[in-house]
């Protein structure tokens, strides 16, 4: 008989009464068993005891711990022999591809604006008065002016730098303050362009240095002053055989003349066209707080005495009226009121400038021949512009709303008369507006119509304003574009006489440039106040090249003459170089490249239009 018990171990267990074995065997066998059990057994005894029947002859596999894995060998050797030939082909495909010579697409050559920029900046340093930087970059010019104002008895100041205005060595403050006004503003509206073009280091330095100097001709430390000094050198030949800066004919390094300073005191509209100057370029060098304040300290100061001290500078028949005479400040004080408040955000000036009475008398509701027209004399036209910006872009509201609607609608009316469609000025056969009616110098004119028009179509642009209306006719944006092109187009060569008037722009430039210190040679000679006068009178091309000066212009008829003694075809200015400059800049690179819109408002508080006052209570 027999009777089956679990077994433990997965088998039946069988108790047989006739093997059982007394209970003395029993606990020996039992003390043997603990014995053996409690012996370590290594790892092949291990195995034979966990083996089954059929696997004592197998090999044993084996694993790898990965930590948080257990794969097999076989399996991990596969994974990471695979990883490492995979990395291999990688880097052979790269080797391959590095190896194959790559043919780029060359980037687009720069534009011809963009060239003539460069030249047209140039222009200034061959103007540069006092120490020049070691990069000057004009070999042919060296220090001049090394004792302006110190000379000058009753002046005795330094008026060391600066630039001189044309081709003769004098320092009109007038014209180059303007000068630095536009090379500003075209700053401000095209900084990317500049930087774009490499010359944004370049102009900034050059605006740098006529306010450095434009700070030394008055008290720039005080609140309240009572002159300015307009004026280095005199010009004026009336008074007979006087050596003078227009008199002599020498290099300015050689200048061995008086140089008198001339001081005015009442004289508002060189004070107010010197604040804008200081004005716009602390927007320029906001970057540079203590600079930019300084700057807008001077520019409150020189305004202040604009309104305080009223008069023309160049009242009276002095010097400066025979070459730039001052017809009205009235459009200074819009002109500079504008910038005085942008550079500010004081609501003051804009309450001045946008004063109906004021514009009024700035010549706004005129009309007249020289309308628009936009130069060193007349300002209106770029302050209606830029106010027109203010309106496109901040919408200032009551009580500004109205005035600013006009001029608006007055500078819509500007772009209009720039229209070839339109008769309000005559063109040459070749194509180039006549702004001054036909008289001489006309590029000056010309390219201050071209940045306006080129700076306008992108305010529009940049209000998603597709264009403007002429009566009842809608142009589009691109039609002012088309018209600045065309008369730079005209400067830089395309015109009847292939000629770019453009110094070393293109092929065929003028040689003759009415410009003393390119006229005569850098060769050691010291050629004293008459001495100067064969290089004046010579038929040979000069032997220093001015680059990027823009002279005089063609007349009304296309014609030129490439002559050193005529300045009204070949005498370049800072005035004209300004304007040229920025259009140019307008004009470079991508299209698509607008204005900046926010940095000319880093000044301007945000605005909160104050409500118009409430109607006048119902009287039955």
């Amino acid at each position: 008989m027999s009777m089956y018990g679990r077994d433990p171990w997965g088998g039946p267990l069988e108790i047989s009464h006739a093997d059982s074995a007394t209970d003395d065997d029993r606990s020996r066998n039992l003390d043997l068993d603990r014995g053996a059990l409690s012996r370590t057994l290594d790892e092949t005894q291990q195995s034979w005891l966990l083996a089954g029947p059929g696997d004592q002859g197998k090999k044993k596999k084996k694993y790898v711990d990965l930590g948080c894995l257990i794969i097999s060998r076989k399996l991990f050797l596969w994974i990471v022999g695979g990883l490492l030939g995979a990395a291999a082909f990688a880097g052979f495909v790269t080797l391959i591809v590095k190896a194959v010579p790559r043919h780029h697409k060359p980037p687009l050559p720069p534009d011809n604006y963009t060239l003539a920029l460069h030249k047209a900046l140039m222009f200034f340093n061959a103007q540069r008065s006092g120490p020049l930087p070691r990069h000057n970059n004009v070999t042919w010019r060296g220090n001049s002016g090394m004792k302006d104002g110190l000379s000058d008895a009753a002046f005795r100041r330094s008026l060391v730098g600066g630039f001189y205005d044309a081709g003769d060595a004098i320092k009109f403050n007038f014209p180059s303050s303007f000068a630095m006004t536009m090379l500003s503003w075209s700053v401000i509206e095209y900084s990317t362009k500049y930087q774009a073009a490499g010359e944004l280091g370049h102009v900034r330095e050059i605006i740098k240095w006529g306010c450095d100097y434009l700070l030394k001709t008055f008290n720039s430390s005080a609140d309240t002053i009572d002159r300015i000094a307009a004026q280095v050198g005199t010009g004026s030949t009336t008074g007979g055989s006087s050596p003078n800066d227009h008199y002599c004919w020498m290099r300015p390094e050689d200048i061995d003349y008086p140089r008198p300073v001339t001081e005015c005191h009442a004289c508002s509209d060189l004070a107010a066209e010197m604040a804008a100057a200081l004005a716009a370029a602390s927007i320029v060098f906001k970057d540079n707080k203590k600079y930019s304040q300084k700057l807008v300290h001077g520019a409150t100061t020189l305004f202040k005495f604009s309104r305080d001290q009223r008069g023309r500078y160049s009242a009276g028949g002095s010097d400066a009226s025979f070459f730039y005479n001052s017809t009205s400040y009235w459009d200074e004080f819009v002109w500079g009121g504008s910038w005085m408040y942008l550079a500010t955000g004081n609501s003051s000036y804009l309450q001045l400038a946008t004063n109906p009475t004021m514009a009024k008398h700035a010549g706004a509701f005129w009309g007249g021949p020289d309308y628009g027209v936009f130069s060193w004399d007349n300002k209106l036209t770029g302050a209606q512009v830029l106010l027109s910006r203010l309106r496109l872009f901040l919408s200032p509201g009551y009580p500004y709303e109205e005035i600013l609607r006009t001029f608006h609608n007055q500078t819509s009316i500007i772009m209009c008369s720039y229209l070839p469609i339109f008769t309000s000025f005559n063109r040459t056969k070749g194509g180039l507006i006549q702004l001054n009616h036909g008289r001489p110098q006309p590029l000056q004119y010309v390219v201050n119509a071209a940045f306006l028009a080129a700076v306008y179509s992108d305010y529009l642009e940049a209000a998603d304003t597709p264009g403007w209306y002429c009566g009842s006719n809608f142009y589009p944006t691109g039609v002012l574009r088309d018209f600045a092109k065309t008369q730079i187009n005209y400067i830089l060569g395309k015109n009847p006489r292939k000629m770019s008037y453009v110094v070393g722009f293109g092929n065929k430039y003028p040689k003759h440039v009415h410009h003393r210190g390119a006229s005569i040679p850098k060769n050691g000679v010291h050629y004293n106040c008459k001495g100067g006068w064969k290089w004046r009178d010579s038929k040979k091309p000069n032997p220093n090249t001015v680059v990027g000066a823009m002279v005089a212009g063609p007349d009304r008829h296309d014609g030129f003459k490439d002559v050193r003694s005529n300045y009204n075809y070949t005498e370049p200015t800072l005035a004209g170089n300004a304007g040229l400059v920025a259009a140019l800049v307008a004009l470079s690179g991508h299209e698509n490249t607008g204005v900046d819109k926010n940095t000319i408002f880093s000044a301007v508080p945000p605005m909160f239009p104050t409500p118009p006052p409430p109607p006048a209570p119902w009287k039955p």
